[in-house]
């Protein structure tokens, strides 16, 4: 969608910044609390969206609907997947997928370090905070709203004391300042602008409070600024004398504390840190199984290990190991839509061959070879691309504000800063392999789309940094 000039000037005015924080350590659960066993499983739920390519999102039931979760499902339509329909019209397999909600194992070890930290913090009446960190796809924010479900439990058989849940992005903020804003409209309800809200809040969390308050902070490395004032704050309000704020900071890169953050910060965070390991090719079939629950029978046994397989050989994400699962039995669907006879059995079911067309759709195609084939400073500036994007909420940019964020990522991988004539350059060799849309001329105030889905360059990117 086009944008008019005096929205292009005030855009080009905000400063976007982006980066993190944080650090570890292990606390155990106390007084008569019983921790959750290793084999507790942990709640996931595939959503499907109106594009081809799916997300993994958070799970539901009665419990996790009362979370903020990052993204909601509203707009979504179910999955259909294979069923035996015995009727005048041919063989039609429905299943809605978004609403199959099954345990995620492989992640108990995790869950019950999670768990562990937050109820000890809930049942001494302090605060503290967790930097957790892992690649996309390994689980980490579902983990988190599975412990928040299980501690909510917890709170109604009088275990441990109440808890307010909150949950911010740093995807969905327009500046890191806004953290301060939605922190309090979620605590109190009040709306205030960002100095404001930050003095409130720190009014709030070094006096006495009636309940510990839990704080979700996901995609942290968008927080950052140059002074880290947000980041200090967040990470200095747990240390109060009288503070009973949990933060549990989420990130995807496992030294970003130390890459990015100031002593002052860093010291503040504390030492208390998880890391997420991608998926294994055994994970991820357990995954798989879990997911289909009792109709896996509708996936040859050779069809889930060929996906788990190559999915865990190029990222062990388990979004795109569910994402081709769903494209092979879209594939199903539409044989049988066009009558085609899938191999003379009554019963129709994905196998090897609607899995193998499903993965070449997805990391065969021209745009994804391109971009994983692109330079590291190519790949960087579509990253940057992506954040302009999510910050402004319009899929329509300019060269100006994509530099800024391309800086930001640089300084926080620790890459060279091209200068900006240079990166132009870059823009519009992208602009001529038909991956960007630029607009000639103007340079700084150019304006940029992108020609490829947004799941497309993440996934492609990520899995030439892996390769």
């Amino acid at each position: 969608m086009p944008i008019g000039k005096g929205a292009i000037k005030r855009r080009i005015t905000r400063s976007c910044k982006t980066s993190a924080l944080m650090s570890p350590m292990k606390t155990k659960a106390k007084n008569s609390l019983t921790r959750p066993s290793k084999s507790a499983q942990l709640p996931h739920k595939l959503l499907v969206s109106k594009r081809t390519i799916r997300s993994l999102k958070t799970p539901t039931s009665e419990t996790i609907n009362t979370l903020k979760t990052a993204d909601t499902a509203a707009n979504d339509r179910p999955a259909t997947i294979i069923k035996n329909s015995k009727s005048s019209t041919r063989n039609r397999l429905c299943l809605k997928i978004s609403e199959v909600v099954g345990p995620l194992p492989c992640r108990e070890e995790e869950y019950a370090n999670i768990y562990d930290f937050i109820s000890s913090k809930l049942l001494d009446k302090c605060g503290g905070c967790m930097y957790i960190s892992g690649v996309p796809g390994t689980g980490k924010t579902a983990t988190i709203y599975s412990v928040v479900q299980e501690l909510r439990q917890a709170v109604q058989a009088k275990q441990i004391p109440k808890f307010k849940f909150i949950e911010i992005n740093g995807m969905r903020l327009t500046e890191p300042s806004q953290a301060y804003v939605e922190i309090l409209k979620q605590l109190t309800g009040e709306k205030a602008a960002a100095e404001r809200s930050a003095s409130i809040l720190n009014t709030y969390f070094n006096s006495n409070q009636k309940y510990a308050t839990i704080v979700l902070v996901d995609e942290l490395d968008l927080l950052w600024t140059r002074k880290q004032h947000v980041m200090y704050n967040l990470f200095d309000w747990p240390n109060a004398r009288y503070s009973r704020l949990i933060v549990l900071a989420v990130a995807n890169t496992m030294d970003l504390p130390e890459r990015t953050m100031i002593n002052r910060v860093s010291s503040r965070l504390g030492l208390t840190r998880l890391t997420f390991q991608p998926y294994s090719f055994n994970q991820l079939e357990r995954i798989i199984r879990a997911r289909l629950a009792n109709l896996e029978e509708i996936f040859s046994p050779d069809a889930i290990q060929f996906v788990a397989r190559k999915v865990a050989a190029v990222s062990g994400d388990v979004r795109r190991t569910l994402d081709i699962c769903r494209r092979a039995v879209e594939i199903v669907n539409q044989q049988l839509d066009k009558g085609q006879d899938l191999d003379n059995s009554s019963d129709a079911k994905v196998e090897m061959k609607h899995v193998a067309t499903a993965i070449s759709e997805m990391f065969s195609s021209p745009k994804i070879a391109a971009i994983r084939n692109a330079s590291v400073h190519e790949q960087l500036f579509l990253r940057a691309v992506i954040v302009s994007f999510r910050l402004s909420g319009v899929e329509e940019t300019v060269f100006k504000e994509v530099y800024e964020q391309y800086v930001s990522i640089c300084r926080t991988e620790g890459i060279m800063v091209c200068s900006p004539s240079e990166v132009l350059k870059l823009c519009q060799r992208l602009g001529s392999c038909k991956l960007l849309l630029v607009e000639p001329g103007c340079a700084q105030l150019a304006k940029i789309r992108l020609n490829v889905s947004q799941d497309d360059v993440s996934y492609a990117v990520q899995s030439a940094m892996q390769s």
